[in-house]
């Protein structure tokens, strides 16, 4: 029986079977992402081991993973623990967090939810945001991740919120969303998911465990959040109500008052005539009095200068 050759491939034609560039190949390799290859002379030689190996790198990049998570992968299969639990865990962490389905809309569908107005600078900020995604070669319509995010968009700016600032309350829920998904996550790292956390990958079955605990864990973080939002606004909205109520029609400001010092023998005049009770009274109306009495004699003066 013939033994079967095995192929050999300069650099240039293992990246013509990979479909890879000669640039990545050599890349990987610098980061340990693929074994050095058989030095021969003044040459170097791939197997198919190597063409296996970028092939899997391609199959994993289109899954989304990074190159930093391939490398633990591929380690993890190195050592003889397998793809397949580990594979299943990352599927689990990467997979949807939400039951929530993307929705596609056009323009001229955003424009009727929106006033009717097309507003390009509000779109744009809609794509910066994620809120909208741009879908390739199509203009006209946008990719809708989350339809509820853009329902309630539409729901503010129907009951008179201006679209910026919409644009700048979602820019700091999310970052205050995005503190509490860092403390949940630390929480159930340190409680839950510390012991899978060694220095060597995961066995199959612990990455399988894990992966168990991650879907039964998935929806207790937006629960939380529910119960303790709906918490805060019951008891923040009743207290802005009832401060309202309070607090009753707003008082138009009064005019400012000002301090004017009098002399001491001119107070004591004014005691001894009015009594100190109607001292201020007494004065305000004396001056009242002055001031129109000014006014008249100016309007009389210029009559007579008509005259």
């Amino acid at each position: 029986m013939t033994e079967q050759a095995v192929a050999e491939y300069r650099i240039e034609d293992l990246a013509h079977h990979s479909g890879a560039t000669v640039r990545t190949i050599r890349a990987y390799q610098d980061r340990g992402l693929l074994p050095r290859p058989e030095r021969r002379g003044r040459a170097n030689v791939y197997g198919d081991t190597h063409l296996a190996r970028l092939r899997q790198i391609a199959d994993l990049l289109d899954r989304g993973y990074t190159l930093a998570s391939i490398k633990e992968l591929l380690e993890a299969w190195d050592a003889g623990r397998g793809l397949g639990g580990v594979l299943g865990l990352v599927a689990e962490v990467d997979g949807p967090w939400t039951d929530e389905k993307a929705d596609r809309i056009t323009r001229a569908e955003l424009a009727a939810r929106f006033g009717g107005s097309r507003d390009e600078a509000a779109i744009t900020d809609a794509v910066a945001l994620g809120i909208l995604e741009q879908i390739p070669g199509i203009d006209d319509e946008f990719l809708v991740p989350s339809p509820q995010e853009l329902s309630v968009a539409a729901e503010l700016h129907a009951s008179g919120v201006p679209l910026a600032a919409i644009s700048t309350h979602l820019r700091e829920l999310r970052g205050q969303i995005e503190h509490i998904a860092t403390r949940f996550l630390e929480f159930t790292t340190e409680h839950v998911f510390a012991r899978y956390l060694g220095p060597l990958p995961p066995t199959d079955a612990e990455a399988a465990e894990a992966a168990s605990l991650v879907r039964r864990l998935r929806p207790l973080a937006q629960q939380s959040v529910d119960a303790e939002l709906a918490r805060a606004m019951k008891l923040f909205a009743t207290r802005h109500l009832h401060r309202h109520l309070a607090e009753g029609p707003v008082a138009t400001p009064a005019e400012e008052a000002h301090s004017v010092a009098l002399p001491a023998d001119t107070i004591r005049a004014v005691q001894r005539l009015v009594g100190p009770e109607s001292v201020a009274a007494f004065i305000t109306a004396a001056a009242e009095r002055e001031v129109q009495a000014r006014s008249l004699d100016a309007m009389t003066s210029k009559h007579r200068d008509t005259d």
